[in-house]
């Protein structure tokens, strides 16, 4: 005896209960939604073929479907709205806001985060602190130890894992030991006082003014003098050892500027603020907020999603008894249609959101921008006359 399953078909309307017929209820208290759920239902049935053929679905599958068509579309603008405002959201407390179809203001603190950690790197501010150490220089002695040998404002090199910034260690500037021109004595200077006719005069109380060109030269003649016929101050570092330049004849501290390494990698262990795409506040839709345009995507992705549904009831089944014979489902069939409808609308709604994000926004704005101007280039210009 051949067995006829017992097959539930749309019977050609539905009524929506909150609660009832979506697995998690999002948007089930939003009007909106719970008449477009039945419109749209009723509309996806007929492009399934009823009521001239069967649709073997009910409510809880055509709701169902919308609503999971709603939290993809969701899911992909808050997808693509925390992938722009990321670097300017991270380290803000997460908080109970929901920032989805809110409008976040643009800002330039994330960069200016991003400039910081360079500043830590250069000494011009940023989230590292720049600590002085010195080392005690002893007459003779060229090599020392910076583990042992090393006075430090805070930490440990015996302990800490550090860098050494910048180390101190330079010839005396050539503008202290210059003469003072003022005081009428030195690199001819008497002479030209003597020729105006001043020599009888006092040194305290001479002053020839004379041009800013010649300090600059003498200082230049002073230091050629130190580079070329004396030991050049520097200074290496290997390691934990600093190697000094010229052996130092007497006893001097250098001093040098350093990091810890613990400080760049301080973290804050607490939670509550946002970390990474996992923990932006951007939580579902209000539905009634959705304009059209996204709306009559939704209704696209659950008709997919219906056509996919359908194919795999009907692929249960195989063949279904039709009078005296069998007929075979198309439910494979509906399935791949199904998926492809998904993945061409997937598509087509992250090309629009790329298109749409801030630097396509902007690089569309500069193409318009160049446009005008090179249109603006055949326009004559006018001729003033006074």
């Amino acid at each position: 005896m051949s067995y006829t399953p017992n097959i539930v078909i749309w019977p050609g309307s539905g009524s929506f209960f909150p609660l009832t017929f979506t697995p998690f209820g999002f948007y089930d208290q939003d009007s909106e939604f719970q008449s477009d759920a039945e419109a749209t239902a009723q509309w996806a049935a007929i492009r399934l073929g009823f009521p001239i053929t069967d649709v073997e679905l009910q409510e809880v599958n055509f709701y169902a479907c919308f609503e999971e068509a709603v939290n993809e579309y969701g899911a992909q603008l808050n997808f693509y709205q925390a992938r722009d405002q990321l670097i300017n959201l991270q380290g803000q407390p997460t908080g109970s806001v929901n920032l989805a179809q809110k409008y976040v203001p643009p800002t330039l603190r994330g960069i200016f985060k991003l400039a910081k950690a360079y500043g830590s790197e250069t000494g011009t501010g940023g989230y590292q602190t720049w600590y002085t150490g010195s080392v005690s220089a002893v007459n003779g002695k060229q090599v020392y130890d910076l583990i042992r040998d090393t006075s430090l404002e805070t930490g440990s090199f015996a302990t800490d894992q550090f860098v050494i910034r910048k180390i101190f260690h330079e010839v005396q500037p050539a503008l202290t030991r210059l003469l003072d021109p003022s005081l009428g004595s030195g690199l001819g200077t008497q002479e030209l006082m003597q020729q105006f006719g001043w020599s009888s005069y006092s040194v305290p109380g001479n002053y020839l003014l004379m041009p800013l060109y010649h300090d600059m030269l003498r200082v230049q003649a002073v230091e050629f003098n130190d580079l070329i016929r004396k030991s050049g101050y520097s200074f290496q570092l290997t390691g934990n050892r600093l190697r000094i330049f010229p052996i130092p004849n007497d006893n001097f501290k250098i001093w040098f500027h350093y990091t810890l390494d613990k400080d760049a990698a301080d973290l804050d262990s607490g939670t509550g603020q946002i970390s990474d795409i996992s923990n932006i506040p951007y939580q579902n839709l209000t539905y009634r907020y959705i304009n059209q345009i996204g709306k009559q995507w939704i209704r696209k992705y659950t008709l997919a999603l219906l056509i996919e549904s359908l194919g795999w009831i009907r692929s249960k089944y195989g063949t279904v008894p039709f009078g005296d014979t069998e007929l075979t489902t198309n439910g494979p069939e509906l399935v791949t249609s199904g998926k492809e409808k998904q993945d061409a609308l997937l598509t087509e709604l992250k090309e629009t959101l790329d298109q749409m994000s801030m630097q396509a926004q902007l690089e569309r704005k500069t193409a318009v921008a160049e446009s005008i101007m090179n249109q603006l280039k055949f326009v004559p210009t006018k001729i003033y006359v006074r």
